[in-house]
């Protein structure tokens, strides 16, 4: 069975090297669309061509982070590249199955046998805290170790699927699509309507349990605005899926407590139990 993972990437030096290994380990192949890095996020991500990267492409910036726009080039790849699944997926993430007795690739691979085709993510993320304010390093995994189970619903983070037959939409959708989207034609999958998170398709049969996805945001407070106070975001999508992203000012940016978090022990024992609904990192200071 080939798994995708289809992975948008800007100045993500920090992260991509330990999320090409992981997928690398976990049997997971990846397609890698790059928007414009002016770091090393490149001449990392090359050096995994011909082991599990299996093609890298070039979205033009114009300047600003148009999000829009990579989600419409991941639902084209969705029906382009070949393979059994796809996922959606960013490369501060990394994704492993239910149990650590299997690999990502292993687990998915039984939600298939079982008749299922799509795939929820719990996500749990990691931040530094006041007590421990620095993880700026290659070992940022090891020595971050507080995190909480975030759902603002479920399913939160439904982007594993198995890849889906094109059908014929309708003269409406196809107009529609014309009009709001300037293309002829439409995808098998819809990741736009949900910023991402989770994806749609006809006949969608998920899985009853959720995979997990540990979600590093953030390797210190200097890395927090300099990620989302010093980006340029489209005008158009600010009042839309990034939320506080494209809106936090500096000033509002707080590291949380150890008392607010939970402590990692592993993978098998992340507790799901009340996700929050906001995340920690920006709070007004009081």
């Amino acid at each position: 069975m080939r798994i995708v993972a289809i992975l948008a990437s800007y100045n993500e030096q920090k992260f991509i090297r330990a999320c090409l290994e992981h997928y690398l380990q976990q049997g997971i192949e990846v397609y890698l669309l790059d928007n414009d890095s002016t770091d090393d996020t490149l001449d990392i991500a090359r050096e995994y061509l011909g082991r599990n990267l299996i093609g890298i492409e070039r979205i033009p910036r114009h300047g600003m982070y148009q999000w829009q726009k990579i989600l419409m080039r991941k639902e084209q790849l969705a029906d382009e590249i070949q393979a059994d699944w796809l996922m959606h997926a960013d490369p501060d993430e990394i994704r492993v199955a239910p149990t650590s007795a299997q690999t990502l690739a292993e687990a998915i691979a039984e939600v298939d046998r079982k008749g299922y085709n799509a795939i929820n993510f719990m996500e749990y993320t990691f931040l530094p805290v006041r007590e421990s304010p620095d993880h700026d390093n290659a070992e940022f995994q090891k020595t971050m170790r507080w995190y909480y189970p975030f759902a603002q619903r479920h399913p939160h983070r439904l982007n594993a699927w198995k890849k889906q037959s094109r059908r014929w939409p309708g003269a409406r959708v196809l107009l529609r699509e014309l009009t709001r989207n300037h293309r002829w034609g439409v995808s098998s999958v819809n990741l736009r309507d949900t910023g991402g998170h989770i994806v749609q398709f006809a006949g969608i049969r998920p899985y009853p349990v959720d995979f997990k996805l540990k979600h590093y945001i953030v390797l210190s407070l200097e890395h927090a605005i300099q990620k989302y106070v010093k980006k340029s975001f489209d005008p158009k999508e600010i009042a839309g899926a990034h939320g506080w992203r494209a809106t936090a000012k500096e000033h509002e940016f707080l590291l949380p407590s150890q008392s607010q978090m939970r402590l990692y022990v592993s993978d098998d024992e992340l507790e799901a139990t009340e996700p929050l609904k906001e995340h920690l990192l920006v709070q007004q200071q009081g």
